[in-house]
């Protein structure tokens, strides 16, 4: 279990999760959430990536709009989280971020390295982190809309993991081969679908998880993560 850290801004501070790794140096890890924000699905998901090895930390993404304001998977917690989507400052956000991110290098026991990783809203953000934060490693899930900040794409500097499921109107198949063109010849680039899953699919306890694509997909962020932030050769 983790607890509640203040990340401060020159406007003010925000709340995040944060987990812990059992001992000894470890990377940083911003855990991006879904439009729900950072509930209590995405803090056990920071929980389990401590577990692996890293401090993870899963922010508040709204606060800007109303502090600590987290949604449960309901119709009704679709609808509030949707309506504060919409009135959300990306550009904003990513500037917040970055306050993040120096927490985590800064941290006592940090390595000094840190790494992405979002899920739908947060797989857009975590793109962003590293074309415009200088983050060491990068995974989206089902990242949506990131087709419309390509232009950034030659910013990506650092390793980066994309994964898409194969029944996703959030991000159709004209979205994906966009992306997927503009990587095209990056090896340290890799795309991934997962044809038999839907967005959301790494959403453990809610539907539409799908076990074997999340599970093949925690295996290539683990990775990823473990090879470029922890330097194990896999």
């Amino acid at each position: 279990m983790g607890e509640n850290v203040v990340v401060s801004t020159t406007d003010g501070p925000y709340t995040a999760y944060i987990a812990y790794p059992r001992a000894g140096t470890a990377p940083g890890l911003l855990v991006l959430p879904e439009i729900y924000n950072s509930n209590d699905h995405i803090r056990s998901v920071a929980d389990h990536f401590a577990a692996e090895g890293f401090t993870a930390l899963a922010p508040d993404v709204f606060w800007r709009l109303q502090a600590n304001q987290y949604f449960p998977y309901t119709d009704a917690g679709q609808a509030q989280a949707r309506a504060f989507n919409q009135r959300l400052n990306v550009d904003q956000l990513i500037v917040d971020l970055g306050n993040a991110v120096q927490l985590l290098r800064a941290n006592p026991n940090s390595s000094g390295l840190v790494g992405s990783v979002g899920f739908c809203l947060g797989g857009k953000l975590s793109y962003l982190c590293a074309a415009r934060l200088g983050v060491d490693a990068a995974v989206s899930y089902y990242g949506v809309k990131i087709e419309d900040y390509l232009e950034e794409a030659d910013n990506v500097a650092c390793p980066m993991v994309l994964h898409f499921a194969g029944n996703d109107p959030r991000v159709p198949p004209l979205a994906r081969a966009k992306i997927e063109h503009k990587f095209a010849g990056r090896e340290e680039v890799d795309t991934y679908l997962y044809p038999d899953a839907e967005h959301g699919f790494n959403r453990i306890g809610y539907p539409p998880y799908h076990e074997s694509s999340a599970a093949l997909a925690w295996q290539r962020t683990l990775e990823l993560f473990q090879r470029i932030l922890c330097g194990q050769e896999m």
